[in-house]
């Protein structure tokens, strides 16, 4: 009777450790399922998770910072305010703000708004703005008035981007010589080998004319904007600049340009991805950008 109490006993213990080994694993599945969903990841290069604190660090130490965004995505935006201040806590005198979303014949314009010549309003109605420009890009520049920040319009006007698009460079060769002074300087510097060139030349659009010009459209752009980040860059200052990701993704495009004037240029890139599985680096991103931020693929979009 005593054995088999004893038995019985082992057999109790040994039922018991079961239980709380599966209510361990069934309690550690629930928290991994209920855990709270996160909005980004941060990676480098290489795909190995980095921390926000150090990769301010990283990106302060150069001469040129470019920040992909994808253009309707939130979190990019509100990653490049992040930025934006942060750079401005560690030193808010060496640095130089621009974006594609603004054009070089609006320069003007920003210079007398951040002047204070007028105000938001009369600023907002005489400038042709990006449609998301009060939730995405007035954050920015509003940044950048209050903190006596310059801010540059580094993109070829878009009715010149179309000309080249409709007759390649040369087409630009007619404009007048107070209309050269807002594009890159002619004739453009054009490598069609540039793999970001190169992918635009070898997509599918079906029977176009003119089809080759498609990546000088895009190259005009990438030329003009190098051409005006540099026209403002001084040594000892950071210039930030806000883009599109398939501007610098791979440090194709605008640092292909940026590296054509000078090569002695420390760059860093930042791109914005979305990906079904965040917990992890998707191979294709590799190598993207010095920092990538991976944004889940059902996050909402700005429009």
């Amino acid at each position: 009777m005593i054995l088999n109490n004893k038995r019985n006993f082992k057999i109790m213990n040994k039922l018991n450790a079961f239980l709380i080994l599966i209510a361990g694993l069934l309690t550690g599945a629930i928290a991994e399922a209920q855990k709270s969903p996160e909005a980004y990841e941060l990676y480098d290069s290489q795909g190995k998770q980095v921390n926000w604190t150090k990769a301010i660090k990283k990106l302060s130490s150069a001469d040129i910072v470019l920040f992909g965004e994808l253009h309707n995505d939130p979190i990019a935006h509100w990653m490049q305010l992040q930025l934006l201040n942060d750079l401005l806590a560690l030193d808010s005198t060496n640095l130089i703000l621009g974006a594609e979303m603004f054009e070089t014949d609006q320069q003007l314009i920003i210079d007398e708004y951040l002047d204070d010549y007028f105000d938001d309003k009369r600023f907002e109605e005489g400038t042709n703005l990006w449609k998301n420009y009060s939730t995405d890009y007035k954050p920015i520049l509003t940044t950048a008035k209050e903190r006596n920040v310059s801010f540059v319009a580094t993109n070829i006007p878009r009715r010149y981007a179309n000309m080249v698009s409709k007759g390649g460079f040369e087409s630009l060769e007619t404009l007048s010589e107070e209309a050269k002074l807002l594009i890159s300087p002619l004739p453009v510097l054009y490598d069609s080998m540039v793999p970001a060139y190169k992918k635009i030349l070898e997509m599918d659009v079906g029977p176009v004319k003119n089809k080759e010009n498609f990546p000088k459209a895009q190259a005009v752009k990438d030329a003009t904007m190098a051409f005006s980040i540099l026209k403002y860059w001084e040594e000892g200052k950071l210039f930030l600049h806000f883009n599109g990701a398939y501007h610098s993704d791979f440090h194709d495009g605008i640092v292909w340009y940026l590296l054509q004037s000078n090569s002695g240029l420390k760059i860093m890139t930042l791109s914005t991805v979305l990906q079904e599985d965040t917990s992890k680096l998707d191979e294709e991103n590799l190598n993207r950008a010095d920092f990538i931020i991976v944004v889940p693929a059902d996050m909402t979009r700005t429009y």
